[in-house]
């Protein structure tokens, strides 16, 4: 069926275990049966990979162009962009030519998106010390997908098990986290995350505000954050209509959350919502980069190139992640 969902899939660091969890997610029957997949990478590392232990072989189709995939059992789809020497080529290993082409699998990725000849994209691991090995400027994936489509200052969604949370700090020290904690940029945050949950068609609900301190503050006895600044804010956005409550104890609002009384967290550190997520499924927690005009998806985990090659990898992650692009890519609009 050609009306399902066309997921574009940069194939990742090809010395990690990107190509192995591509190949087997899209062996799994969920993703064959509501989705069409496009891989974007090199045909001599899938090729390679399909050797390893444990490993199924599928059909290698390579195709020019979005509107050639089909939909055909046990076949892969293939943008194959001739651009590792398997010669030279290192399974397991960093390398400058590594990164080049994690990159270019991206960039391709993101063109096909943004003309609108995919509905989505779901990116696979790729390798920080690559990318800079290759001269990349971009640290990772979020900072290529601000830089190719134009967006200032994407968001990050987790979501397991339907559970969404967002981060109002993330690479910080938890010192400048809690002064990051401010009644401005929680307003300003919290309109950003309504704005990202409107692309995906998420328009009812009440965002929760978690707590920072021990029972929220308890009014100010452990901690005045909450009397200062998250109360207020919460109170101003209440005030423009904005469905929006808090704040709510960390120890209780992602418990909620997955019982379905929220349709959203604002967490207001980074390990505050990566710990609640985590503990709750690893696996299946998943990255939406939100604020862009493209749906983006995203495995949480790295390249482990440890593991490469010996079949061992999970592809849970990337089949969760395929999935959700299928789920969001009918409702997505650009905001």
């Amino acid at each position: 069926m050609l009306n399902k969902p066309l997921i574009a899939v940069p194939l990742g660091d090809p010395a990690g275990i990107g190509p192995e969890i591509v190949i087997k997610a899209l062996q799994d029957a969920q993703i064959a049966a509501a989705s069409r997949c496009l891989v974007v990478g090199d045909r001599g590392i899938l090729e390679q990979a399909m050797t390893f232990p444990g490993m199924q072989p599928m059909t290698i189709r390579t195709v020019e162009h979005p509107r050639e995939v089909a939909d055909e059992p046990d076949t892969l789809y293939l943008m194959d962009l001739h651009n590792v020497d398997m010669q030279s080529f290192v399974l397991g290993q960093p390398s400058a030519m590594c990164g080049r082409a994690a990159y270019e699998y991206i960039a391709r990725s993101i063109e096909l998106a943004m003309a609108g000849t995919v509905d989505a994209v779901a990116t696979t691991p790729i390798n920080k010390v690559s990318l800079h090995m290759a001269g990349v400027p971009y640290i990772g994936h979020t900072e290529i997908f601000a830089a190719l489509t134009g967006t200032e200052d994407p968001l990050t969604m987790f979501e397991v098990r339907g559970m969404r949370v967002f981060f109002l700090s993330r690479h910080v020290s938890l010192r400048r986290a809690c002064d990051m904690v401010t009644k401005e940029r929680i307003i300003d945050y919290v309109h950003r995350c309504k704005a990202a949950l409107r692309q995906l068609g998420v328009t009812e609900g009440t965002m929760a505000i978690a707590g920072l301190n021990p029972h929220s503050g308890e009014g100010g006895l452990f901690g005045d954050e909450e009397v200062k600044n998250i109360v207020p804010a919460i109170a101003a956005l209440q005030a423009e209509g904005c469905d929006v409550t808090g704040p709510v104890g960390a120890d209780s609002v992602f418990h909620l959350a997955l019982q379905g009384r929220y349709n959203s967290v604002l967490s207001l550190y980074h390990d505050q919502g990566h710990i609640a997520t985590k503990t709750l499924d690893f696996e299946r927690t998943i990255s939406i980069t939100g604020g862009m005009p493209i749906l983006r998806t995203s495995v949480d985990h790295g390249t482990a190139m440890d593991i490469a090659g010996t079949g061992k990898a999970s592809a849970v992650s990337m089949v969760e992640a395929i999935r959700l692009a299928v789920v969001y890519a009918p409702h997505f609009r650009k905001e």
